[in-house]
């Protein structure tokens, strides 16, 4: 992720907390402050990647760092920083912001991953485009330091059909051959399906991948059973760390949860100021 693209969003972030002044902090300008950003819960730390680019930009000096991707606990200090006192207050709610809402989606993340690859060794778990507008490249950035899949960054970069493309389309069948014929070969092609029947019909229809929406764990498992290798199989819908484990079992390749952006509970953190 490129500094310049991180230091402008964040930027906008502080913009819209501070801008025109911070009213309160400004009586901290020209005292020299030193920041720890604290853990207050058990979880796997990400952001820091992202919020660093974006202290040093504003003058702040990093004294000491976690990396993403950490297992952190209660008391352990993720981040510290130092400089101007007014600079650091300004930041405080957007370094919070970001760090805790990362770290929470890659701890959901990574606790769906261990839990599904506990019964299927070579499932993926993936994110979806249900993310927080205005956050998405972090937030499946995110995904990928909890061990999972980001999936589709937007409409642009593979095809997916779903449900409203083969309404307007019409059917499995036609729409997958309308589609095909106008894809570089460059894309691979999924479909959403929603019965057994559909399957069948969009691997005979020669698709790359079949999305299994908001199936039962049984239904999945009976196309699994049919179609295991010879197309990549995703289930989608209602998938949540109480029930991945019984999806995964099923032997599917993918499954892909909108819970681990859309649910996630950001981690508990605080972040504590002292004069230098």
């Amino acid at each position: 992720m490129l500094d310049t693209f991180v230091i402008e969003k964040l930027l906008s972030f502080l913009k819209e907390d501070a801008y025109p002044e911070d009213v309160t902090g400004r009586f901290a300008s020209g005292i020299k402050a030193f920041a720890e950003v604290k853990v207050k819960d058990s979880g796997v730390l990400c952001g820091v990647k992202i919020i660093v680019p974006f202290l040093k930009y504003m003058g702040l000096e990093i004294k000491g760092m976690s990396k993403d991707g950490t297992r952190v606990n209660k008391g352990d200090v993720a981040l510290r920083f130092e400089g101007d006192g007014e600079t650091v207050l300004a930041v405080e709610r957007t370094v919070l912001n970001v760090i805790s809402k990362l770290s929470g989606i890659s701890t959901v993340t990574m606790e769906m991953v261990e839990k599904a690859k506990g019964v299927n060794p070579k499932v993926k778990i993936a994110g979806t485009r249900k993310t927080t507008p205005g956050l998405r490249d972090f937030e499946k950035y995110a995904i990928e330091v909890g061990g999972g899949d980001p999936h589709r960054l937007g409409l642009f970069d593979s095809v997916l059909i779903k449900d409203n493309h083969i309404n307007l389309l019409g059917g499995v069948a036609e729409t997958l051959r309308k589609v095909k014929s106008m894809t570089s070969f460059t894309k691979k092609i999924e479909i959403e399906v929603s019965s057994i029947e559909d399957a069948l019909v969009a691997y005979k229809e020669g698709a790359d991948a079949i999305l299994l929406d908001n199936m039962l764990p049984s239904q999945v498992k009976e196309i699994v059973d049919k179609l295991k290798g010879k197309v990549i199989l995703e289930a989608s819908g209602n998938i949540n760390p109480w029930n991945v484990e019984e999806y995964a079992s099923t032997g599917v390749d993918v499954i892909s949860s909108g819970f681990i952006t859309h649910s996630s509970r950001a981690l508990d953190m605080s972040l504590d100021v002292f004069r230098s």
